[in-house]
């Protein structure tokens, strides 16, 4: 046989997917995702919803798989991870940060200032290609970079492959932060209520906020319009007029797997090759960042007396529900400025994202 009609060496790895139909492929994807899933929440590791059918999503795009999310499913995920972004804003940071102001607003532009840096370095010596680093490098707000981040021509995928990587560095070295002056072996985790009770009237608002949210930020041709419409709508809505949202796991869930799905399907072997070969100085740039918000919490605590463990989380850069976690079983910890603090980068990391990233973009091509 003529060599040049012979497929490559790898090229029954790439077709194995392609070769079953589309039906079968969505089950494949669906199975592995809940193996994935499964094994992240029995590791007790964050955002284990969405990692887990993302890392399904690329070991099957990998493979050749041709199903792809549609659209409409993936703006209304967008939409509900917003109302979920927009119902954690509490109203009770407020006080908190209009007391301590001076002291947020530095450590968030230190922080802030930091992780620029740091993906601007990357950038520069094109480990990563464009402003990709820089939105991966972002302290905060993950899945709302990884959304964003596509809107302003990032590659989305390295995005989510720092973002996420991030949040599981910082979740782990947290916990292990947080032993060193909090008992929490005899604390039990609550198990998941999927299908709890639908209030009617909350829910009802929360498909409406993401629904109107939605075709606003179309509309108004926000990047990203279904979640940042969502999100910005939503907050309006819950401080302004007290509106709660339900936002049951089930649907927390379903919603995660298409954002998930929809990143991890677009990795093709040479993304998943360069990202790897990237692997080193991605893991030296997040050990970095969570060196310099550990320096900043020394400060804090020496400098205004404040708890070191208190310090220590609320400087901490991401994995904010797992942050929150830890505040709330540990006893001698200021919850409120914890959560305050981490409220306050998360608003200023989404407001000025889009911003520094154009920026950096900027002084690359200069």
């Amino acid at each position: 046989m003529d060599s040049s009609t012979e497929p490559p060496l790898d090229q029954p790895a790439i077709e194995r997917m392609a070769r079953i139909s589309r039906p079968w492929q969505w089950l494949v994807l669906l199975t592995i995702s809940a193996l994935f899933a499964g094994a992240l929440e029995l590791a007790a590791l964050p955002a284990a919803l969405l990692i887990g059918p993302m890392l399904a999503a690329i070991a099957s795009g990998t493979n050749g798989a041709t199903v792809r999310v549609p659209r409409l499913l993936f703006g209304s995920a967008q939409a509900i991870v917003g109302c979920l972004v927009a119902a954690s804003i509490s109203a009770d940071i407020f006080p908190v940060f209009y007391r301590e102001w001076p002291l947020f607003l530095g450590v968030v532009v230190a922080t802030v200032a930091a992780s620029s840096l740091l993906g601007w370095l990357i950038s520069r010596w094109r480990i990563l290609p464009g402003t990709t680093a820089v939105w991966g490098s972002s302290p905060g707000a993950a899945t709302a970079m990884v959304l964003m981040a596509g809107a302003f021509g990032a590659d989305q995928r390295l995005v989510a492959f720092m973002q996420y990587l991030r949040v599981i560095f910082v979740s782990v070295t947290a916990a292990l932060v947080a032993k060193m002056w909090v008992d929490t072996s005899g604390i039990e985790i609550p198990p998941i209520v999927w299908f709890p009770p639908i209030d009617a009237q909350a829910f009802a608002a929360t498909i409406g906020i993401a629904i109107v949210g939605g075709l606003a930020g179309k509309l108004c041709r926000l990047p990203s319009p279904f979640f940042l419409g969502t999100f910005i709508f939503g907050t309006v809505i819950h401080l302004g007029l007290g509106v709660e949202m339900q936002l049951p796991p089930w649907l927390l869930a379903v919603s995660y797997a298409m954002v998930g799905w929809s990143i991890g399907l677009n990795f093709t072997r040479p993304i998943l090759r360069h990202a790897t070969r990237a692997l080193p100085q991605i893991i030296a740039s997040i050990v970095a960042l969570i060196a310099f918000c550990g320096g900043l919490a020394f400060l804090i605590s020496h400098l205004l007396g404040i708890d070191p463990l208190t310090a220590y989380l609320a400087t901490s850069p991401g994995g904010m529900d797992s942050v929150a976690i830890i505040a709330a079983a540990a006893r001698n910890v200021d919850i409120s400025f914890v959560m305050a603090l981490q409220s306050a980068r998360f608003l200023v990391v989404l407001l000025v994202g889009p911003s520094v990233a154009l920026l950096v973009a900027r002084s690359i091509r200069d």
